[in-house]
């Protein structure tokens, strides 16, 4: 299974995501880190992705070629984090195939409604827990 981490800014979020899921899976799962920015990415890259790749056209070139793609909810919205999300980048992501499990954190002024706040490793168990149930189908 490859799964993209996706991240910006200084890349905590997605380093979380990564650390559990190589606790978790070990190196039975391919992890690729996509940063909107080289700070992001090389956060990732030193919490044990396989890969990692920065900017625009690396992240949308590789969302396609992806099983899952992880990251905060900002990932799928143009102009987030800073606009270091591109309307690119939002799209790519969005439109691709790959499962998106998506965090429901956002510095943008979006919130999602019904939505009970949970801190950041509960969310990640959760998604770990997903990542167990796609892996048995695959």
């Amino acid at each position: 299974m490859k799964i993209a981490v996706v991240d910006g800014q200084g890349g905590g979020i997605g380093s979380a995501v990564i650390k559990r899921l190589r606790e978790e899976f070990g190196e039975s799962v391919q992890i690729i880190a996509l940063g909107t920015n080289s700070i992001a990415t090389a956060q990732m890259i030193k919490a044990r992705a396989n890969k990692g790749a920065t900017g625009e056209n690396a992240i949308i070139q590789t969302a396609s070629k992806m099983d899952v793609i992880v990251g905060p909810i900002g990932i799928v919205l143009a102009q987030a984090m800073m606009g270091e999300v591109s309307p690119a980048i939002a799209q790519a992501i969005a439109e691709g195939p790959a499962l998106k499990l998506l965090l429901p954190l956002s510095q943008e002024n979006v919130e999602i409604m019904g939505f009970v706040s949970e801190p950041l490793p509960h969310l990640v168990d959760k998604i770990i827990l997903r990542l167990k149930e796609v892996q048995q189908h695959v």
